[in-house]
């Protein structure tokens, strides 16, 4: 079996990776909507970018985590590029839980505003459902398996 075959193979009739592939990604596309394009009262793409350099962050990498969070969830929900899209997005989720501060923030958001910012609670559910669309593959309904059946 080639690269692209391993790298696309999915058990393509199951609706549980499904369902975790569209959790992912139409939960974090409206996140990735606010920094591409200033969506929900986002700050767009030069807003986002300018404020990642003020914490110290390079241009190219905050270009790469809002393309995570914009592109990596159309591809998650689509299913094209599956497992890399959710490999991104499971990278930048880490990073910005690690890097972001919100671990000193403990484990719930902050839904009352009782804390000084939001803990880890979302970020490890987005983490999950990543790993386990970085692990299982697309299922069912996705471009990934119209490439895969395409390969010889």
């Amino acid at each position: 079996m080639n690269t692209i075959k391993k790298f696309l193979a999915t058990d393509q009739q199951s609706w549980s990776l499904l369902i975790v592939r569209l959790a992912l990604g139409f939960v974090l596309l409206p996140h990735g909507m606010q920094k591409a394009l200033g969506m929900f009262g986002g700050y767009g793409f030069t807003g986002t970018v300018g404020f990642f350099q003020s914490m110290g962050m390079p241009f190219i990498i905050g270009t790469l985590v809002i393309l995570a969070e914009f592109v990596g969830s159309i591809g998650v929900i689509i299913g094209l590029g599956t497992r890399f899209m959710a490999a991104s997005i499971l990278l930048t989720m880490s990073g910005a839980m690690v890097l972001g501060g919100h671990l000193q923030n403990g484990f719930f958001m902050n839904w009352f505003g009782m804390q000084k910012g939001e803990g880890v609670e979302y970020f490890i559910l987005i983490i999950g459902l990543a790993l386990a669309t970085v692990i299982g593959g697309s299922g069912k309904f996705s471009f990934d398996n119209l490439v895969s059946k395409q390969i010889k």
